[in-house]
């Protein structure tokens, strides 16, 4: 799977997470301070990862910054990506089942290499759901984007 990836700075798992992923296999592409020549700012790079999912470049992105909270509001600015700030692997299995999150947030600050591993085998583990009324409320979130 390609994954595009951002975070503002190399701190935390930042260093760790392209190598994590690419040791399971996925390709990476990235942006912030982990690309070349692009805009650190979190607001800039979670962006910009965003959008390779919204464009179909990407089919999932990772998006870090110090809390994780920045990176999720403004990957979830983009119109058809759902990001989903997790602290756990439980938190991640979630979001991709329940809520179809195309978009990964990460604290830099507290998420530790363990917990990366275990938060990425929890999300990269879960389907979206099938279930009726767990699609009628990611529905209803694309009828909340359109206005």
């Amino acid at each position: 799977m390609l994954i595009s990836v951002a975070a503002d700075e190399v701190t935390g798992v930042a260093g760790a997470l392209i190598a994590e992923l690419r040791r399971r296999g996925h390709e990476t592409l990235a942006h912030g301070a982990l690309g070349d020549g692009e805009r650190e700012d979190w607001a800039w790079a979670s962006e910009a990862a965003a959008r390779d999912v919204a464009t179909g470049r990407a089919e999932q992105a990772i998006v870090c910054c110090w809390t994780g909270t920045g990176a999720s509001i403004a990957a979830n600015k983009v119109g058809g990506v759902r990001a989903a700030l997790c602290l756990d692997a439980a938190t991640a299995s979630g979001a991709r089942r329940w809520n179809d999150a195309n978009v990964l947030a990460l604290s830099l600050r507290a998420t530790s290499e363990a917990e990366l591993g275990e938060i990425l085998d929890g999300w990269f583990a879960a389907e979206p759901s099938a279930e009726a009324s767990d699609r009628a409320n990611v529905e209803h979130l694309r009828e909340i984007e359109r206005g």
